[in-house]
């Protein structure tokens, strides 16, 4: 759950008087309440986004090993030799032989795969479609804003005229490369702040606000000055924080590393930096491009080739962020996904390339995710000519419900006005013992969270006896979980929560030592 969303609605349900003083916690004023409730929601999550950029050809990325008789016969100029695929336990697919640190995730449920990503009516146009899963709209709409904007819009509201504020420095939004696009475009502003390297942030615009006509164009100009403050405290706040990290992993671009030529590993990079150096940004956006591959996809071996090249980037770039992330001990606050504005045509052309398609593999990766290949493996015939293509299975806004309800815990009413209605989620988070808890002595946690029919409760216990209870948002007890004698170190107590409604809840902890609460969402 995102923290603004958190503060949003619980200061506003806290606001009956005595509610948290009846939970024996000291409230002298709002400040002290405010901080209270940030630090029950202290470690936000973060979504990493990776924009393939051109069109990825799934049928080279992930291969259908059962169609394999059917693929060299329709795709005989770029087809991949069944022998050097990589294996993915418990599947019917291979994966591209250049993704091997990805099979490793893949082998320890770090990675996983959603076949067959599209639309209705798919538009084969690199910008027309990239508008479409950027707005999250369907293709027959024009929506001039994005699903991520509309989401940090009703998250921080008041944007951008109350940021930043002190309860939140940094930039809403990141992306780097390309100048802002469309996916962090609010219904009032731009939310995102775009960079193409840290450096750019020494060297800041003058803080100096002049007077402004009381016209429609002096309004102008003061939105534009807004824009440009926000700007200098944003960049300066960026370089604060990376200066907070010195040590990295090994990463694509660097000089000690083999791929001298990356896209993708210095914008990695860059992000994780921000992210272990204390940023509270909640969602990233980075780019590779080069995915148009209508000609010298593949060599004379199939294994080689632009395309080759292409996932070997984002191959050792997740690989060498996934242990960065792990090295300064972040990595369970983060999600990694990847899209793309469409897939491949299924036949090969004349140029050992293919040409714009359709349905196309998403990814997602971290040590939340369930992991696994979810999907049909696509129907091939031989019969096949240049105009079939890959029917999608899932409904690119199915993956999006699924990050905003899964990994953001966000409430239905809100997702359905974000994305223009209610479509079904996939299950792209797994059970791992992964919180959103703030560090104290008894270090409650609960997972998985959101929860479901079941969930676990660990903190530290001293020996002493202890309470659980679950409160709602009004301060009202829900459920008295447990009551009794803690063991000294780690407890876990298994919680049956099929009998509580959706919503939002905290769960408190009171011993002789000291209360902690920790919000969760069903």
């Amino acid at each position: 759950m995102k923290r603004r969303s958190f503060l949003r609605h619980a200061i506003h349900a806290a606001a009956v008087p005595g509610v948290f003083a009846s939970l024996g916690f000291a409230m002298p004023g709002r400040n002290s309440m405010e901080y209270f409730l940030r630090q029950a929601a202290e470690t936000d999550r973060v979504l990493v986004m990776i924009f393939l950029d051109g069109g990825n050809d799934g049928l080279n990325t992930i291969v259908p090993l059962n169609r394999m008789s059917e693929l060299n016969a329709v795709r005989p100029r770029v087809v991949l030799n069944e022998n050097e695929l990589l294996s993915l336990k418990k599947s019917e697919v291979g994966l591209h032989p250049a993704m091997t640190d990805l099979q490793a995730l893949y082998d320890e449920s770090k990675f996983q795969i959603i076949q067959n990503v599209g639309y209705e009516n798919p538009d084969f146009s690199h910008f027309r479609s990239t508008d479409i899963w950027m707005s999250g709209s369907s293709s027959n709409e024009i929506v001039n804003s994005g699903w991520m904007g509309r989401h940090i819009e009703n998250a921080y509201p008041g944007y951008p005229e109350a940021f930043p504020s002190d309860d939140m420095e940094d930039p809403l939004a990141v992306e780097i490369g390309y100048g802002s696009s469309l996916l962090f475009q609010g219904v009032a502003s731009s939310v995102s702040y775009t960079l193409q390297n840290a450096n750019e942030f020494y060297e800041l615009l003058d803080n100096v606000e002049q007077d402004a006509p009381d016209t429609p164009a002096g309004d102008k100009l003061k939105y534009i000055r807004l824009i440009a403050k926000q700007s200098q405290a944003y960049g300066q706040r960026i370089v604060d924080v990376a200066s907070n990290v010195s040590r990295h992993e090994t990463y694509p671009g660097d000089p000690s590393h083999s791929n001298q030529q990356s896209q993708l590993g210095p914008q990695l990079k860059v992000v994780s930096k921000l992210i272990a150096g204390g940023s509270r940004t909640p969602v990233y956006m980075v780019r590779i491009g080069g995915f148009d591959t209508h000609d010298a996809q593949v060599e004379e071996n199939h294994s080689e080739g632009e395309h080759a090249i292409l996932l070997k980037d984002l191959n050792d770039s997740i690989a060498s962020f996934m242990k960065d992330l792990e090295f300064h001990g972040v990595a369970d606050k983060v999600l990694g996904m990847t899209f793309s504005e469409f897939g491949r045509t299924i036949l090969s052309n004349a140029s050992n390339g293919t040409d714009h398609g359709t349905a196309a593999p998403m990814f997602f990766f971290g040590n939340a995710v369930r992991g696994g290949v979810v999907g049909d493996n696509p129907v091939i015939d031989r019969s096949m000519n240049y105009e079939d293509n890959l029917p999608h299975q899932f409904e690119f806004r199915q993956l999006y419900q699924s990050v905003l309800d899964q990994w953001f815990g966000i409430e239905s009413s809100s997702i359905n006005q974000v994305l223009f209605g209610d479509f079904n989620a996939v299950d792209i988070i797994g059970d791992p013992a992964i919180t959103l808890s703030t560090r104290s002595e008894f270090d409650l946690s609960v997972y998985p969270n959101p929860i479901s029919n079941r969930a676990t409760i660990r903190f530290e216990g001293d020996g002493k006896p202890i309470e659980l209870q679950l409160l709602d948002l009004k301060g009202t007890i829900i459920e008295n979980i447990y009551n009794g004698v803690s063991t000294r170190g780690a407890n876990l107590h298994n919680w049956d929560t099929s009998n509580i409604v959706k919503g939002r809840y905290f769960v408190l902890l009171r011993s002789n030592s000291g209360k902690q609460v920790f919000s969760v969402v069903k």
